[in-house]
C-alpha cells in the first residue's frame, strides 16, 4: 500500500464533512468499506521484517536505543496481537469516601502488532496495549505500583545470555514508570528500574486531584515513550466527580516508522525521525482505526459524556470533536479548578491530559480529530463517536 492509497480512506471520510452534506452518502459508503477492511487481519505474506523476536501476550493484570534494521527476512505468517485499548476499557468511578490502598499490577511487554492493515510494528507496552491501563485512585489513597519486566509466567519473561545481549542493545533491557501524579524525584522511576524477569514495587500517596500522564523513564526515555509506553492515572477529588453516563479513555501518540505511512510489512522504529520530530503516524489508542467501526465509542441522545484525553508521546494535540462543543473543559488536567465552558478545540501538551464533558444532543456519527487536519486525514488520528436515538 503506497502513501496515497493508504490515506485515501481518511481523505474521503473527512472530506464528506468538510465539503458539505451532499457527500454524506459517499462518506457512509466509504466508512462501511473501511470498517470491512479494518475487520480483516493482514495475511503477512511476503512481508519484510527485521530479525527481531516477537513477544506475545496482552492480558491486563489486576484492575486497575532501537536497533537500525539490518537483517531483512521475509515473514510467512507473523502472529500479531490487538494493540489498541478500547476507549471504554477503564475502571468505574470511585464510590467510597474513605482512603484505601490501590494496588496496580503492570508488566512490560514488547510485541508485534498491526498498526493498520498489512502494516505491523514492534510496540513497547505496559500490559500489552496502547495506551497502558487507566489507573484510578482517590485523593488520600495509597497507591502501590507493582512493575514486572515481562509478563509474569510468560515463556519470554526471562532471556538467555545471547537474547539478553540483543535485548540490551535494542534499548529495552530495563523499563520503569514515571507517574506525573507522584511528588518526588523521578516520579517513581528511580525506584522501578526493572531488568529482565525482575519485579519492583513502590508506594506513594495520591495527594493532588487531577488527570495525569505516566510513562517509561528508562534510557533512551524518548524511544520507550515513542514506542507506546504511556498511560493515564486519575486522582479523583475526595468528594468524587459528578456523575455522567459514559466515560471514555483516549490517548494520542505519534509513531516514527522507517517506512512511509501505509508502507507494507513490519516497520522498524526510526530514531532519526524521532530526533527530527518527523513522525509518519499520529494515532489514537495505538493504531489506525482503533476507535472506529465496530470499536467506535457509543452513546445515546441525552447522555452526558466524559472524555479523558492525554498525549503520551512528544507532539501536542489540537483535539476537536467535529459537530460538538465542550460543555466543560478541565484544561491541563486541573480537576479542582473551574472548567472552561463552550470550548471548540483544546491544545493538549505532550505529557499532559484534559477532562472534557458534553451532552449528546443530536444523533449521528461524530469524528474525533487532531485539528492539524493532515494528522487525521493523512496520518491516522481519527476516531468515531456514534450517538444513537433513545
Amino acid at each position: 500500500m503506497n502513501r496515497s492509497s493508504g490515506s485515501i480512506i481518511f481523505i474521503l471520510a473527512l472530506a464528506s464533512l468538510i465539503t458539505g452534506c451532499s457527500d454524506e452518502a459517499k462518506y457512509q459508503e466509504t466508512a462501511k468499506k473501511y470498517a470491512a477492511v479494518q475487520a480483516e487481519k493482514a495475511r503477512h505474506n511476503n512481508v519484510a521484517v527485521p530479525a527481531i523476536a516477537s513477544h506475545a501476550g496482552h492480558d491486563m493484570s489486576g484492575h486497575g536505543e532501537a536497533v537500525t534494521p539490518t537483517a531483512i527476512q521475509p515473514c510467512t505468517g507473523c502472529a500479531t496481537d490487538e494493540i489498541g485499548r478500547r476507549a471504554d476499557d477503564l475502571p468505574p468511578p470511585i464510590d467510597r469516601k474513605e482512603p484505601r490502598l490501590v494496588a496496580v499490577d503492570l508488566y512490560t511487554d514488547e510485541l508485534v502488532a498491526e498498526m493498520m492493515p498489512e502494516v505491523t510494528y514492534q510496540y513497547w507496552t505496559y500490559n500489552g496495549k496502547v495506551p497502558a491501563p487507566f489507573i484510578r485512585a482517590r485523593a488520600g489513597d495509597q497507591v502501590e505500583i507493582r512493575l514486572s519486566h515481562g509478563k509474569p509466567g510468560a515463556v519470554h519473561q526471562g532471556h538467555d545470555e545471547h537474547a539478553s545481549a540483543e535485548h540490551s542493545a535494542a534499548g529495552h533491557s530495563a523499563h520503569s514508570i514515571d507517574l506525573h501524579a507522584v511528588i518526588g524525584p523521578g516520579g517513581g522511576a528511580p525506584l522501578t528500574q526493572v531488568g529482565q524477569g525482575e519485579e519492583k514495587r513502590f508506594r506513594f500517596q495520591a495527594t493532588r486531584p487531577g488527570i495525569y500522564v505516566y510513562h517509561c523513564a528508562s534510557p533512551h526515555a524518548p524511544t520507550h515513550i515513542a514506542n507506546g509506553m504511556y498511560g493515564l492515572i486519575l486522582v479523583e477529588p475526595e468528594a468524587g466527580l459528578p456523575r455522567v453516563d459514559r466515560e471514555f479513555y483516549i490517548m494520542q501518540g505519534e509513531f516514527y516508522t522507517a517506512g512511509k505511512f501505509g508502507d507494507k510489512g513490519l516497520q522498524a522504529f526510526s530514531k532519526e525521525k524521532l530526533l527530527d520530530e518527523k513522525p509518519e503516524y499520529f494515532l489514537f489508542n495505538g493504531r489506525v482505526g482503533s476507535l472506529s467501526g465496530d470499536r467506535a465509542m457509543k452513546a445515546k441522545v441525552g447522555e452526558k459524556i466524559r472524555l479523558f484525553v492525554g498525549v503520551g508521546s512528544h507532539i501536542a494535540s489540537n483535539f476537536h470533536v467535529i459537530g460538538e462543543i465542550f460543555d466543560n473543559l478541565y484544561s491541563e488536567g486541573a480537576l479542582t479548578n473551574p472548567p472552561l465552558n463552550n470550548v471548540q478545540t483544546t491544545v493538549i501538551a505532550p505529557g499532559s491530559a484534559v477532562m472534557i464533558e458534553f451532552t449528546a444532543e443530536v444523533p449521528g456519527k461524530y469524528l474525533l480529530v487532531d485539528h492539524s487536519l493532515t494528522r487525521s486525514i493523512d496520518k491516522g488520528a481519527l476516531a468515531e463517536l456514534i450517538v444513537e436515538k433513545l
